[in-house]
């Protein structure tokens, strides 16, 4: 077992963790919401002054606000002249507005031809009609994130260009594109291709995906995706204008990322990356968060590593899941609590089930992922179908000692999303009891 310092409480992070009674709240879906997959692929963001005031979106077109600390939740179904067409990206800037990412169909051009970012001064208000990174004819524009520079309040986005999707054909391919914006998502940077080495377009293990930008404590901007070669990372340290001439490989992605999890429709082990803000003792600390099988294909494993020196070095992977049971944890999700330094992970977990009944766990680090504790948050397991598709991952926010996880459930048919109400406090008050046993 490994050992757990909390403060000056130590415990054992051992297998089969007591059920948590942490408050779990359903968000409701929008009235006139059609899309049978709906609430899946969700999004959670917390307001970096005000933790109380939260914003989540989920696919295709759901949107949800709440003022209270997620003890409530008010939906609505997004709308754009460009179309709504899912992967939600939610986020605040460093002022507090609240911006909806999203895909588009426009019917005027062609389907999923831009990234369409809208925005709103309130999270029950109006949000615009959109603004977008110009667009490259019918090229597909595909699962992008975006970051906020606590310096400047500018937004960077990364994502996945297509030259046509779900194309054999040897001649297209995908690239890895950076945009930004200076005023508010009001008008962006023309995209820039910052991937050297691109990847086919079958939307599979040999496609570029799942870029996620970070922003270091000088403004320097970092960005990791996979593919064919692997986890690999870009960094720019003039806000975007120049990058690395060529991609750095960080490792080997054991499986590739699409997953194969048994009853779910379609698995991705798509890296997440971070950087430590806070004033802790592991300020500008990148660390990096993704799902793979290097201990087997019946035995998916949620992954970190870390860089102290702006990705010039990064440690060998540490295991994030604490368990021994050699089941399958997948769909991770990592944030950091900037107040802190805190690391916090959710992923769907079936170390106690024999099948494909799959809980919902927590994962934590206070020391900079030392040492880890696991929670379970769901109230049961759930069976996912494999013929119904589940989306591609889960969320986490976290801001000031305030924690919510969000992830879509099956049951009956049908899929409901949750959120689940931890605050850092409420963790330590669970695991105290758990090191006086041991």
């Amino acid at each position: 077992m490994k050992i757990l310092v909390v403060g000056i409480v130590v415990i054992n992070a051992f297998l089969g963790l007591p059920q948590s009674d942490f408050e779990l709240v359903q968000l409701p879906l929008p009235k006139g919401t059609e899309y049978r997959y709906s609430q899946v692929e969700p999004s959670i963001a917390i307001h970096p002054n005000k933790p109380k005031i939260m914003i989540a979106g989920s696919v295709l077109t759901e949107y949800y606000y709440s003022r209270n600390g997620g003890k409530s939740w008010k939906s609505k179904k997004m709308e754009s002249p460009y179309g709504v067409y899912g992967d939600p990206v939610t986020i605040f800037d460093n002022n507090g507005r609240a911006y909806y990412f999203h895909l588009s169909s426009y019917e005027k051009t062609s389907h999923l031809d831009r990234i369409v970012c809208q925005s709103s001064k309130r999270v029950c208000g109006k949000f615009n009609d959109g603004t977008f990174p110009e667009p490259n004819g019918t090229k597909v524009q595909d699962k992008h994130w975006i970051v906020v520079n606590p310096k400047n309040n500018e937004l960077y986005m990364t994502w996945t260009q297509f030259d046509a999707y779900n194309s054999a054909d040897p001649k297209d391919s995908s690239i890895i594109v950076f945009s930004k914006s200076s005023d508010e998502g009001m008008t962006w940077s023309k995209p820039l291709r910052i991937s050297k080495h691109g990847g086919d377009c079958l939307d599979d293990d040999e496609t570029v995906e799942g870029a996620v930008p970070t922003v270091g404590v000088n403004g320097d901007i970092y960005v990791t995706w996979t593919g064919p070669n692997g986890l690999v990372m870009q960094k720019s340290l003039d806000g975007g204008e120049t990058w690395l001439v060529e991609e750095k490989q960080l490792e080997k992605q054991w499986g590739g990322w699409t997953l194969t999890i048994p009853g779910i429709y379609r698995a991705n082990g798509l890296p997440i990356l971070k950087c430590d803000l806070s004033d802790g003792p592991n300020r500008g600390t990148l660390y990096l968060n993704w799902c793979d099988q290097r201990n087997g294909d019946e035995d998916t494993d949620v992954w970190l590593m870390k860089s102290s020196d702006g990705g010039d070095n990064w440690s060998k992977p540490i295991r994030v899941n604490q368990d021994e049971s050699k089941r399958h944890q997948f769909f991770t999700w990592m944030d950091i609590d900037q107040s802190t330094g805190y690391l916090y992970f959710v992923y769907y977990d079936r170390r106690n089930y024999s099948d494909t009944q799959t809980d919902v766990f927590v994962t934590g680090s206070f020391d900079g992922g030392k040492n880890f504790f696991d929670i379970r948050v769901s109230a049961s397991p759930f069976t996912p179908n494999p013929d119904f598709f589940f989306g591609d991952y889960l969320n986490i926010a976290v801001v000031k000692g305030v924690v919510r996880p969000i992830w879509p459930r099956y049951d009956n048919g049908a899929v409901s999303l949750w959120v689940a109400l931890l605050g850092e406090q409420d963790v330590f008050n669970f695991l105290t009891p758990l090191a006086s046993d041991d």
